[in-house]
């Protein structure tokens, strides 16, 4: 049995010199990802891109990418022999660098969404832009002309864009549209509210820059719905893509059977749970909104802390000292106007461990979005999520493994896993002991997560379309009709995401439950914990694997 304990994490460099042809191999090809890693809604894989980084999704690139992943993929295969005896950690590095390949490739090849998805240009050009201004300010030169030179890429985007959808998805057309109907005021919006924060040089390029932008989103628009009654309403990759998701990339020994009457057990017990509280706090009055941003964002430094001190005291988690902290700030107003096409969060990255992680907030109103009222009326539960213990001090943790390998991959199903896990986790220690509504929301919060499973394996394999995903999530935790259609496309488009929270939450479980079983009396909680999260961008079969020495699920895998 691999030992539990965990040595006091470091500060680690942000960058290692490869010591064997593993390591080189998974240097080169994140050096690879960088430049050709598609931009999505979801905040956990963003990464630092390569000075004077373009986006180009021309077809003459894309062929150039996929001759390059073939050559990556020839080079893992050499190393096979060479590593099939080595000790276990060695063994989860190769099947990781395995996965990181598989993921690439199914982008490419599986899901397509550069020759599927009219909303996939748009991520590539407009969260492109998003992601560069999450960042808090001062802007400085070099980073005020890197938001320009993609605003400029637009145009160069798009007209890709419009080469390559070749079996264009109508249901994902018709958002495309519907997003991009305002897209002038909007962006002028953002080009006004930005232009004082940049260099004196960059200022001077921006307005022609937008409208260069307008131009070809508004052409986009048009060319879309000229060619919409021609398109196919299906979104599906298809249950035999899908297989090959959760066995290659993901690392899931499940059907999507199988996850499917996982994810319907969990939902059926959180409303079982949000009923037993419910009942217990029938005469409780319900929680109220924060009266205005100041005090949701004075209320959310203290609460972090207190999560620190509470992980601390109770032997949970270690965080070390160095760890910087999670804040909210007000909702800049030159990002507002592209809220639609990002997480407004900034998690910092691994040249950046000295920065603050920051989530932005709206001001408290009722008819904020779902996690929105969450935030303004309690904000542990995302604090928990997001934050402390959750992604941003994962992602921290994982960017300072002394494994230069487990550094750069990400795998939402051990990284939005662990946030879940760490929600009830954090319930069954006692945080929200003072505040029983507070518990009501993060019951809420499973049924929601449980229900994604559903929604994206049926979506995934046809038997739902996103309207009837909306209608589901709505009818089922219940939602709001934008947040619900919101993550409905997501899972649309980004197959994996949604299966994640749940799953990587069931197999932390399982293994918790493993790992108690063969220590007995020795199992620690917080060294177990310090482990995971060390380790929280692996696979969490991998992580079983490894931990344990349980062999059947990566047999599963390999066959």
């Amino acid at each position: 049995m691999l030992a539990a304990s965990v040595a006091p994490v470091q500060l680690a460099p942000a960058s290692t010199p490869p010591i064997n042809a593993l390591q080189q191999l998974s240097a080169d090809f994140w050096e690879w990802r960088a430049a050709e890693q598609p931009f999505s809604f979801d905040d956990i894989p963003r990464l630092d891109r390569p000075d004077g980084w373009a986006a180009d999704w021309s077809p003459s690139t894309i062929a150039k990418r996929r001759d390059e992943l073939s050559a990556f993929e020839k080079r893992w295969k050499a190393l096979g022999p060479d590593l099939r005896d080595r000790s276990r950690a060695e063994t989860v590095d190769y099947l990781l660098v395995s996965s990181a390949i598989a993921r690439a490739l199914w982008e490419l090849d599986y899901v397509r969404g550069w020759q599927r998805n009219p909303w996939f240009y748009l991520d590539q050009a407009l969260a492109s832009v998003f992601v560069s201004l999450t960042q808090p300010p001062p802007f400085g030169e070099v980073r005020s002309a890197e938001i320009v030179r993609r605003i400029q890429a637009i145009p160069q985007i798009i007209a890709g864009g419009e080469a390559n959808i070749k079996d264009p998805a109508g249901p994902l057309a018709k958002l495309s549209i519907h997003q991009l109907n305002d897209i002038r005021p909007r962006l002028e919006e953002m080009a006004r509210e930005l232009k004082p924060y940049l260099s004196m040089a960059s200022a001077a390029q921006l307005d022609p820059a937008v409208q260069a932008a307008i131009r070809a989103l508004e052409g986009y628009r048009v060319w879309l719905e000229q060619r919409l009654p021609e398109m196919s309403s299906n979104v599906a990759v298809g249950r035999d893509s899908y297989v090959y998701f959760l066995k290659h990339v993901a690392l899931i020994p499940c059907t999507p059977e199988q996850l499917v009457a996982k994810g319907r057990q969990e939902w059926g017990r959180s409303v079982a749970f949000e009923a037993y509280e419910k009942n217990r706090n029938a005469k409780l009055p319900q929680l109220a909104l924060a009266k205005d941003q100041t005090t949701e964002i004075a209320r959310e430094e203290q609460q972090e802390q207190e999560i620190r001190n509470f992980l601390e005291e109770r032997n949970i988690l270690t965080v070390p000292a160095w760890v910087q902290h999670y804040r909210n700030l007000p909702f800049p107003s030159y990002l507002a106007p592209l809220a639609a096409f990002g997480v407004a969060d900034d998690l910092t990255g691994p040249t950046r461990l000295k920065d603050q992680a920051i989530s932005y907030v709206k001001t408290p109103s009722p008819d904020r979005g779902y996690f929105d009222l969450s935030t303004a009326r309690d904000p542990r539960g995302i604090i928990v999520h997001e934050g402390i213990p959750g992604h941003y001090f994962q992602k921290v943790m994982s960017w300072t493994n002394e494994d230069p390998i487990r550094r750069h991959y990400y795998d939402s199903s051990a990284n939005e896993g662990i946030a879940f896990y760490a929600e009830e986790m954090m319930l069954q220690a006692g945080l929200f002991e003072d505040s029983p509504r507070t518990r009501e929301i993060i019951y809420n919060f499973m049924r929601f997560r449980a229900l994604r499973v559903e929604v994206e394996v049926k979506l995934s394999t046809g038997e739902f379309t996103i309207e009837q995903a909306a209608d589901y999530f709505m009818r089922t935790v219940p939602l709001d009709r934008a947040t619900a259609l919101e993550d409905a496309t997501f899972y649309a488009s980004v197959p994996g995401v949604g299966i994640s929270y749940q799953t990587g939450k069931l197999q932390i479980m399982k293994l918790l439950a493993e790992a108690r079983l063969a220590q007995g009396e020795k199992f620690n909680l917080r060294e177990f914990h310090d482990f995971v999260w060390k380790n929280g961008n692996v696979p969490i079969a991998l992580l079983r694997y490894e931990y344990l020495g349980n062999i059947d699920e990566i047999e599963v895998l390999q066959h």
